[in-house]
């Protein structure tokens, strides 16, 4: 059994500046990963035993990524004066033992024989990064809908592209990346449909303003869509998907202010091969549950880590960074990671620059500010039920649909989405509610109502709410629901 100073999960834009930033202040440190080399979904890229010049291609940041790379790969041969790192990727964490002192990993091969089952380390970094949001929508069932997340991934990782005429759908600036590596592939991307407005900016432009970056992003995306001639179409929804044995065409609505279905306006079908929804980012919290750490709904009613103002969660010598403790982009998580492995290293009393910290502790909070203001800006739809009918398949793992989830509320007596889950069925399949957990519980709750940690955490993969032993895992009654915890690479 292995044992290290620091356990970092995750080899995303967070993970790897935790690991690197511990290991330089002496630590030693394990950095394990699902994927089969580092960098996350961010930083998603061509496999690096067949180099490839362009590797860098459609990436943000990727300076930061090569130089993080660089670092990360001195310290694994040794060659760093300082602490050391073992790069443990092609495994997932699927439970996570809380001990006296430290904390014990038990990991399995996500391909082939598992090379190191268990690591026990002192202290824990979790960054396990979210995945794509998303909403039915009657006939998003149909090959050839993608989450936005998977079109790029593939843009990035295969340079391969989805399909030769798309719409990109949903709320967020991450629609605009997709887009524009659709279009630089090749594709026609035929509309932008967001479901807001830009006006969201204007209610809060010193949060907008704090990281002037994301400004420049936007430029620079504003002008590959004029030269694509990229339609971008503001309060524009996708109400249908219609096809025979694939997508052939999308029906479209206008939103109102209010986010509200107009029946006054009709717009004309696109014919298209590929959709492309994004609905901003859920994070994965399995493993940050798994350890008892406390949690919270963020602005945009996703459950986060709740973590002080050093990245530490309130479970001794547990830290969160990345999109865990809320969705706010890759410069923001990889200044999160820089402060967990700081901390972690200030606590296991090593010296590190106070200076540095408070730096970073600033970044962080304008980062914050900067992503409340996105997600007050692209919310969800207050309307987004108005174009789902009985027979919309919300849970397509259990194929329960819209009409089954209004059953087992009006009919069943169901308030809350627990009892929802054991009535209807959704989030018991195969991804465990990463799908439709929050489309499903916003659907077990009245309109209008904000989500809560208890409506949220029913429907997200089953996890433990407090530290348990692997003798109490033992006892612990199985059901159908009980599929144990993956770690997302960030």
């Amino acid at each position: 059994m292995a044992r290290f100073d620091l356990a970092v999960v995750g080899a995303g834009p967070a993970g790897l500046s935790a690991a690197v930033t511990a290991a330089e202040n002496g630590l030693t440190v394990a950095l394990v990963d699902a994927g089969t080399q580092p960098g996350g979904q961010f930083w998603r890229h061509p496999d690096e035993h067949h180099p490839r010049p362009d590797e860098g291609r459609g990436q943000h940041l990727w300076s930061r990524f090569t130089d993080l790379r660089t670092r990360l790969r001195a310290l694994e041969s040794g060659a760093a004066t300082a602490g050391r790192v073992e790069l443990v990727v092609g495994h997932q964490v699927w439970f996570v033992e809380t001990l006296a002192e430290g904390f014990m990993l038990h990991l399995s091969a996500t391909h082939g024989e598992t090379r190191l089952p268990q690591v026990r380390a002192a202290s824990l970094v979790l960054c396990p990064g979210g995945y794509d949001r998303q909403l039915p929508v009657p006939g998003w069932e149909l090959p050839g809908v993608m989450a936005a997340g998977g079109v790029q991934a593939l843009l990035k990782a295969h340079r391969s592209v989805a399909g030769r005429r798309a719409v990109v759908a949903g709320t967020g600036p991450f629609l605009l990346p997709v887009a524009a590596g659709l279009a630089q592939a090749g594709a026609d991307v035929v509309a932008i449909c967001e479901a807001g407005s830009l006006s969201g900016w204007a209610r809060s432009p010193l949060g907008a303003a704090g990281v002037p970056s994301k400004a420049l992003e936007a430029v620079e995306y504003a002008a590959l869509l004029a030269r694509h001639r990229i339609p971008y179409r503001m309060r524009t929804v996708i109400t249908a998907i219609r096809g025979e044995s694939e997508v052939g065409s999308v029906g479209l609505g206008r939103l109102d202010r209010n986010g509200r279905l107009r029946t006054d306006v009709s717009l004309p079908d696109l014919d298209v091969d590929l959709v492309a929804f994004g609905w901003g980012f859920t994070p994965s919290l399995e493993l940050v549950t798994a350890v008892g750490a406390s949690t919270r709904v963020d602005v945009d009613e996703s459950l986060i880590a709740d973590v002080d103002d050093w990245q530490r969660t309130d479970v001794p010598g547990a830290y969160v960074a990345g999109e865990a403790t809320g969705v706010g982009g890759a410069l923001l998580a990889v200044a999160e990671g820089e402060l967990a492995a700081l901390a972690a290293s200030r606590d296991a009393g090593r010296p590190v620059s106070e200076a540095r910290a408070r730096s970073l502790q600033r970044q962080i909070a304008r980062g914050r500010r900067f992503a409340a203001t996105m997600h007050r800006a692209h919310p969800v739809p207050a309307g987004w039920q108005d174009w789902l009918e009985p027979d919309t398949t919300v849970c397509r793992c259990e194929e329960t649909t819209l009409g089954e989830i209004c059953a087992a509320t009006k009919e069943l007596g169901a308030t809350d989405a627990r009892t929802v889950k054991l009535l209807a069925r959704p989030g018991m399949g195969w991804c465990q509610g990463r799908v439709c957990g929050f489309a499903a519980a916003k659907l077990a709750i009245p309109v209008g109502e904000a989500l809560t940690a208890s409506d949220l955490a029913p429907l997200a993969k089953r996890t433990f709410a407090a530290p348990v032993s692997l003798e109490t895992l033992a006892t612990t009654p199985t059901e159908s629901d009980s599929a144990t915890s993956h770690d997302n690479d960030a």
